[in-house]
């Protein structure tokens, strides 16, 4: 049984999540509304994923790891989705332990696997402009291989280190997770003992899995538009960086919801508000991605043409 109790509780084996909604007309209408983006998330990255597989054009590195990214979107959204659509069917808003636990772990591998995927996206743009005669050589498959997989290992220490401070947190203040998942950085929150030395964690994660990836997006995208500007036709620099445009828009994208979710939930006093913020980067910013790669890029445009002629 559930204990709302505010003493310290010890064996808690489940937790509740919070609702969005307390009208049972909009919980209807918000189910209907997370269905629809999560179909057009898997659909839309499922496409992405489809179409440069089976379109040799489409093997290279750029794209691989497109590819890779659309997949890491559709685990991303899967973790959290499917359980708030049960849970508004259900009108349930208990996850247990175990299973907060699980979800918490499968958010941090997928959200670290983007990070660093659009890490190694920037990294693979800045090569291919500033030096395009070496980037056969430099950005080779076994190269891309090894950046994928420390990617995804990177994400999966990232993973078992929120693990470890979870499991280190016997006695909670509260069982209510002011959000509509389990997400990592608000557990810690309902520790009722010292957690200085889990903070410390938590910091050193944010700095590695945060501050890292984006210096390394932001060096590799001033060296590029250095480059860019020392080219002497204006059609060329257009060429040069319109290659960028897409990844460009999703870093924005996912960085920007992102942020603006944890500062949200931190300083805003309502956690529904800050639950909101949180489907703008757990749930838009993975459904929003297909599109703008679909949209402002021709060789997938042109991908998804044939690979509709194959199917019709």
């Amino acid at each position: 049984p559930i204990n709302n109790d505010p003493r310290n509780l010890t064996d808690v084996s489940e937790f509740l999540l919070l609702e969005l909604s307390e009208d049972p007309e909009l919980q209807r209408v918000l189910a209907g509304l997370f269905l629809s983006m999560y179909l057009v998330t898997v659909l839309g990255n499922l496409l992405i994923i489809l179409a440069i597989s089976s379109d040799s054009h489409l093997h290279t590195p750029m794209y691989f790891f497109l590819s890779n990214l659309s997949l890491a979107d559709i685990g991303f959204t899967s973790t959290t989705v499917p359980k708030v659509i049960v849970d508004i069917q259900s009108h349930s808003r208990v996850i247990s332990y175990v299973g907060c636990l699980t979800q918490m772990s499968l958010f941090a591998v997928f959200g670290g696997m983007e990070d660093m995927l659009l890490s190694v996206m920037a990294y693979d743009r800045f090569v291919a402009i500033c030096y395009p005669l070496y980037y056969p050589v430099i950005m080779n498959p076994c190269f891309c291989g090894f950046l994928v997989l420390l990617s995804f290992f990177l994400s999966l220490l990232d993973s078992q280190l929120h693990n470890w401070i979870a499991l280190q947190i016997t006695c909670f203040k509260d069982v209510e997770i002011p959000n509509f998942f389990c997400d990592p950085s608000q557990l810690p929150h309902l520790a009722c003992c010292d957690t200085f030395t889990n903070n410390i964690v938590m910091y050193f994660l944010a700095a590695i899995f945060g501050f890292l990836p984006i210096s390394g997006i932001l060096f590799s995208y001033y060296k590029i538009v250095s480059s860019i500007l020392r080219v002497p036709s204006s059609g060329g620099r257009y060429k040069a960086f319109s290659t960028c445009g897409s990844h460009l828009s999703v870093v924005c994208l996912f960085y920007g919801t992102g942020v603006g979710g944890y500062l949200s939930s931190d300083v805003s006093s309502y956690p529904r508000k800050g639950a909101v913020a949180s489907v703008m980067y757990t749930v838009v910013t993975p459904m929003l991605n297909p599109f703008i790669y679909s949209l402002r890029n021709r060789d997938i445009q042109s991908a998804l043409r044939r690979l509709q002629g194959r199917i019709v």
